[in-house]
């Protein structure tokens, strides 16, 4: 009877048994050695081999999709989503040197549709094999009459280890040393307010829309993934000596640059050392955005930033190259007050 009153409430438990069915596999297939329990219990059991360690450091960050999960539903596409959620915890525990051990997403849902579900976990679980963390665990919340049945929010949370003494937080860095940009994906999952409101409500278009400059239709461009900057960040700490890292998310590189650099320092970027995606032209010109507004919104094709020692920048490139990711050269630190110039 209970059962029967909460279902008519909206609330069906039978689906949420078969959503943890249907996770169980993906979420398996993160699991490191460490992970002592597999997913079900009320909390889950990591045993840090602090072996490893003289001091270790828990790094923890926090983060959601945001609005591009409403491109999401009008392309009826859940498997990328959780890439995103992933990225862009595991993408700020990363700048402070730190590797990423495991995560927890937390989904709401106006209707719990178990198919849907799995392919939402199903991208969480691929971003975490690319991260190398585990998906641990985390929470469904079905939510009638607070979200639209076709409709839900999507955040996570990540927790990573650094050795004390090797941490990042950017006071080391120096007049003098280079800033090295790592490509992005695209738009990755910031400014999305401002991109539907361009595309969409300004313009009309469709998601089904084919654009040539970005050679597929809008709605792929733009649930294009976040990339996820784990392995090539690590490798690079341990090939040379990194002195600040700044994740390119939401406020672009005038926000998030000097959160990894000393007060006394100004990091001047070069326009034009780097390639610019298509897909910001497009938003500018359909726009009318003032271009300090594109930089100050989007990552402009810099998903990521790190700085090292000026002797160290040759080996930097070729430590990314062989990662697979595209770097470039675009600025370097100057005496200052703690701000971006762009020259």
């Amino acid at each position: 009877m209970e059962k029967s009153a909460y279902k008519a409430a909206g609330v069906d438990i039978e689906a949420g048994y078969e959503v943890m069915r249907r996770i169980k596999k993906h979420t398996e297939s993160t699991f490191r050695p460490e992970v002592l329990m597999g997913i079900g219990s009320f909390g889950s059991f990591f045993a840090l081999d602090t072996a490893k360690y003289r001091e270790p450091v828990l790094v923890a960050g926090t983060d959601g999709v945001g609005t591009k999960l409403k491109v999401a539903f009008m392309m009826d596409k859940h498997d990328t989503v959780g890439i995103d959620v992933v990225a862009y915890c595991v993408n700020d525990i990363i700048c402070q040197g730190a590797e990423p051990l495991f995560f927890l997403d937390y989904l709401a849902v106006g209707k719990n549709r178990p198919e849907k579900i799995e392919k939402i976990v199903a991208g969480v679980a691929e971003g975490c094999r690319q991260a190398g963390c585990a998906l641990v665990g985390g929470e469904t919340a079905e939510m009638p009459g607070f979200y639209p049945e076709d409709e839900y929010d999507l955040a996570g949370f990540a927790v990573g280890v650094v050795e004390k003494a090797k941490c990042i937080t950017g006071q080391e860095a120096k007049a003098g040393d280079v800033i090295i940009g790592l490509g992005s994906s695209g738009l990755q999952s910031s400014g999305y307010s401002l991109v539907r409101k361009i595309f969409f409500h300004d313009h009309s278009y469709k998601v089904t829309d084919y654009f040539a400059e970005l050679g597929r239709t809008l709605g792929e461009e733009l649930l294009e993934p976040t990339l996820i900057y784990v392995k090539p960040v690590l490798g690079l700490i341990e090939a040379v000596e990194v002195t600040g890292i700044a994740n390119i998310s939401g406020g672009g590189m005038p926000e998030n640059i000097p959160r990894a650099m000393p007060a006394d320092v100004d990091a001047v970027i070069h326009k034009g050392s780097w390639p610019v995606h298509p897909i910001f032209a497009i938003l500018q010109h359909l726009g009318k955005v003032d271009e300090d507004e594109m930089y100050s919104t989007f990552n402009m094709g810099i998903g990521m930033v790190v700085m090292v020692k000026r002797d160290s920048a040759d080996a930097a490139l070729d430590t990314l190259a062989k990662s697979g990711i595209k770097a470039y050269i675009i600025g370097e630190l100057v005496p200052g007050r703690g701000q971006v110039v762009f020259a």
